[in-house]
């Protein structure tokens, strides 16, 4: 499941291009053999990314024909996305930040105590780093140690706890955490799940979105109809979960 890195590739897919207005608008290309010969599925990521998902019969010319058609649709999207990227500042770890964690927001507090090492816990409304020094490069180690900490034991729970229900996965499958740059998390073909730590600064109903996404995978492994007829079934409003993530992407990834 991809997240952010603006005009990254798109992994398995030809790039295809066209000019809209003074722009150019270039898409990944997926074909897709189970997918119905008239559908064409246009994705636009959160980091400017536009993937489109195309029958394996369909010609270039067919898919690019179909992709101009939403042209105005996606060149909105991407207006979108430059808009809400610009409105994220630089972090400079200094108390009275915002925090992200689980959905909500706490505010950053930088306590000095000499002799210690650096590190950080939540208090009440605020997380709480305390370190030797205002050394902002000390603090972010300090606290990215902490989110990835929550992450291990959070999402290690929500994997359970979604995976239960699933008559496909008789137990929950290996999970490991590695920061990824275009990725909320992936399932591999022998069907360990990676997800990317940040996660656990998301709302628990889109961390278990993105479980839920994953987990079809061991299934499913592409996005095929069928695919995404197992997210319809198991978790109907999984759309406007994935659009608020998306609309997070920025924030969360902000260390």
């Amino acid at each position: 499941m991809t997240i952010a890195n603006t005009h990254a590739a798109v992994p398995d897919a030809s790039v295809h291009s066209f000019g809209y207005g003074d722009t150019t608008i270039r898409f990944g290309l997926r074909r897709q053999p189970g997918r119905r010969a008239t559908k064409v599925a246009i994705h636009v990521e959160p980091d400017g990314r536009v993937v489109v998902d195309a029958p394996q019969a369909a010609t270039d010319a067919q898919v690019l024909a179909a992709v101009k058609k939403r042209a105005r649709w996606i060149s909105q999207h991407l207006d979108d996305i430059r808009i809400r990227r610009a409105q994220v500042l630089p972090r400079e770890y200094v108390s009275g930040e915002s925090l992200l964690y689980l959905g909500r927001r706490y505010r950053l507090k930088v306590t000095v105590q000499r002799g210690v090492l650096a590190h950080a816990r939540l208090r009440g409304a605020y997380i709480e780093v305390t370190a030797p020094r205002r050394d902002p490069a000390e603090l972010r180690v300090a606290l990215e140690a902490w989110f990835r900490g929550r992450a291990r034991e959070v999402l290690a729970q929500r994997l359970a706890a979604v995976a239960a229900p699933l008559r496909w996965v008789r137990q929950p499958p290996p999970l490991r955490l590695q920061v990824m740059k275009v990725q909320w998390g992936s399932c591999s073909p022998a069907g360990r799940i990676t997800l990317n730590p940040w996660l656990v600064k998301a709302p628990r109903e889109c961390i278990d979105y993105v479980l839920l996404h994953e987990l079809c995978h061991l299934q499913h492994h592409n996005h095929s109809a069928k695919f995404y007829h197992a997210l319809d079934r198991h978790l109907p409003p999984w759309r406007s979960l994935k659009a608020r993530l998306d609309g997070m992407a920025e924030q969360i990834l902000r260390v």
